[in-house]
């Protein structure tokens, strides 16, 4: 038998949701009383506007946190849980303008709070730290950053740490600050990470210790949450690892995947750099440009082009190969040891219709894998074996969203606002399907018998033989 890792969490009520997907990442909150339908008008106990900001809402006591963007301005808002009035809102410094993608905004990373605080992190400024009623206590600022899509993990608070991954092309690193002063305890580089944006989790093992378990790309790192050491790390992930990981008792589920090219049996040969040089140089110049590569380059050349001076060096195209052959997929890896870990630590892989950036959810023993197309896969935790796999009916969409589950029902969200309540269990049965009626990003947040969606005008409250209120 495997031993028993648990996941740690933080002193807080069980009715708090307090980060990003909920209890230390995992996306599970046993509320009783969850709504067995969500729409635009059934089951809506409040609904109040809020600016836009693709961030998750984060509960702890009578308050929500939520980020966004109000015209030029970077935001923090507090919200009373009880009817979803404004508490307080304070602006962040906004020192640059980096450019996002397509699929990314100014305030994407959600918050983290405990009884005493909450922390946010903005990809134009960095870190800002603010007490209950709305004082800040601190501020670290970082970047700029050189993210192709932008940044977008979210920080955690581990024991009195704030810990953020800011994974970019270059110069990538995992930063840890006091809580409770800001000052900076410790940075550990991590130069095999490229973009992505992951957002990690904590494992407490047997004897007490805690470990951050971060992916990046091609591998997982464990580190030591009191000294930023590597402990271990796991081979075999793809080059950009947007999903986060998900705890068993006895494994670590990651899930990540890159391009279409990165499918099993897809991946191209790439050939040595002197012979692709040789054959693409055509000016003669001893370098190569996005006009004189290949197809598949110059469509890629935004990631293949890491120094962003125009041309192909040969360390550039060494990672690209790297990139290339490297597999998307879903992986069940027993945690723990030292160093690198050996094949014996891989329980099992799965490489069909994984998704890009929903993370899967593990509940009652199913685990739930949503891909940015809409296929809904369940498998079976210990093996690894597909239970089901299939469209949500009445719901075939783009999926931004991470699904959440409690009280015996798994949710899901589509980028056009249709939900999906399921009963859980591996056969997928649903029992409802409504529309919010507006895009929805951000991952629904569980609590007290509630469910906390937030789509690109407002934050929604759902719940069961309620009456609706709103704000403006």
């Amino acid at each position: 038998m495997l031993p028993a890792f648990v996941a740690s969490a933080a002193l807080l009520s069980a009715d708090d949701w307090p980060r990003f997907r909920g209890p230390n990442g995992s996306g599970v909150a046993e509320s009783p009383g969850l709504p067995t339908k969500i729409s635009a008008r059934a089951n809506v106990v409040w609904k109040v506007a809020v600016p836009p900001g693709y961030s998750s809402p984060v509960i702890v006591a009578d308050r929500i946190f939520l980020t966004a963007v109000e015209g030029d301005t970077l935001v923090t808002l507090c919200l009373d849980r009880r009817d979803g009035h404004e508490l307080w809102r304070r602006p962040a410094p906004r020192p640059r303008h980096d450019t996002l993608d397509r699929r990314n905004g100014p305030a994407s990373p959600s918050p983290a709070a405990d009884g005493r605080r909450v922390v946010v992190f903005f990809n134009d400024f960095g870190v800002v730290a603010y007490d209950h009623a709305g004082r800040e206590t601190w501020r670290a600022p970082l970047g700029p950053f050189d993210n192709v899509y932008g940044m977008g993990a979210s920080p955690i608070l581990v024991g009195d740490l704030v810990v953020l991954v800011c994974d970019q092309v270059t110069a990538s690193f995992i930063v840890a600050f006091d809580a409770e002063t800001g000052a900076e305890r410790w940075r550990t580089p991590r130069p095999h990470a490229l973009s992505g944006h992951s957002t990690p989790v904590q494992l407490t093992l047997p004897g007490g210790s805690t470990q951050i378990l971060a992916p990046g790309s091609f591998q997982l790192d464990a580190y030591d949450a009191r000294t930023g050491a590597v402990e271990w790390f796991s081979n075999g992930l793809p080059s950009e690892m947007k999903s986060g990981p998900v705890l068993s008792q006895d494994a670590v589920f990651v899930v990540g995947y890159s391009s279409p090219l990165n499918d099993p049996g897809q991946q191209p040969r790439l050939p040595p750099f002197p012979e692709w040089l040789a054959e693409h140089d055509a000016d003669h110049d001893g370098r190569v440009a996005k006009s004189e590569a290949d197809a598949t380059t110059q469509e890629y050349f935004a990631f293949v082009d890491l120094d962003k001076d125009g041309f192909v060096s040969a360390g550039e195209w060494k990672t690209n190969q790297a990139m290339m052959a490297a597999e998307n997929g879903m992986l069940a890896i027993r945690p723990g040891g030292r160093g690198e870990l050996g094949p014996g630590s891989l329980l099992w892989k799965y490489t069909r219709a994984v998704p890009q950036l929903p993370t899967p959810v593990l509940y009652r023993g199913v685990l739930y894998m949503i891909n940015d197309g809409g296929i809904l896969t369940t498998l079976d935790p210990a093996s690894g074996a597909v239970l089901k796999q299939g469209r949500l009916r009445g719901a075939v969409d783009h999926y931004y969203a991470s699904p959440v589950a409690g009280d015996g029902k798994v949710y899901f969200v589509s980028r056009s606002g249709t939900v999906s309540v399921l009963r859980a269990g591996p056969e997928q049965e649903q029992l409802s399907v409504g529309e919010l009626e507006d895009e929805v990003a951000a991952t629904p947040a569980l609590a007290d018998g509630r469910v906390y969606i937030r789509t690109l005008s407002a934050l929604s409250c759902f719940g069961m033989g309620t009456p609706a209120t709103s704000a403006p």
